[in-house]
């Protein structure tokens, strides 16, 4: 309720209309745009005219406005589409300029250092893919899952049980969960 009610319980609520005015005022300008509209049509007419007009000229506003969002959105849209790898790509160009100085300096590296400078790109390149989320399948030893797993070969083995990943030929991925690339793998048989 409103504050006008709980003050005067006794007295009639009043509905206000969107003007400000009360229903009952409302009404009663109303009958008297009819009785004057009906005193000068052509009054009555240039009104209906104007307000027709007004109401036209919202309607390609809101029309206009409503396009505006549609261009829009489909904009915002196609930036997402395109720009999505964009933190991860910034991300890839440590690795990649790791990899450059790494080739530049190889010619007077010995083996020992290559080998350290790779196992430190590698790790870079570890470190951000779990920062955006893609994880290795790496399932030697675990049951073969046909979801995440693709069988190249089986291959009897008497120390694993059967049905088990034997060996990983080429470790898969996952992104967030969904797999990018399933890990191919040499099963256990009997």
């Amino acid at each position: 309720m409103n504050g006008q009610a709980e003050e005067h319980p006794d007295q009639d609520l009043v509905e206000v209309v969107e003007d400000g005015r009360s229903e009952a005022e409302a009404e009663a300008t109303a009958t008297e745009e009819q009785q004057a509209d009906a005193a000068d049509p052509e009054a009555a007419l240039a009104a209906a005219e104007a307000k027709a007009n007004e109401n036209w000229e919202r309607y390609l506003r809101a029309a206009a406005e409503a396009e505006n969002v549609r261009k829009r959105a489909t904009r915002d849209v196609e930036h997402a589409h395109k720009f999505a790898l964009e933190r991860f790509g910034r991300e890839l160009l440590a690795v990649r300029d790791t990899l450059e100085m790494g080739l530049a300096t190889s010619e007077n590296a010995s083996v020992e250092s290559l080998l350290e400078g790779s196992n430190a790109t590698l790790k870079l390149l570890s470190t951000t893919m779990e920062r955006f989320g893609i994880e290795v399948v790496d399932p030697h030893g675990e049951p073969f899952d046909p979801e995440f797993h693709e069988a190249i070969s089986v291959q009897p083995a008497e120390d694993v049980e059967p049905g088990s990943v034997l060996t990983v030929v080429q470790k898969g991925y996952s992104l967030n969960g969904r797999l990018l690339r399933p890990a191919m793998v040499i099963v256990a048989g009997e």
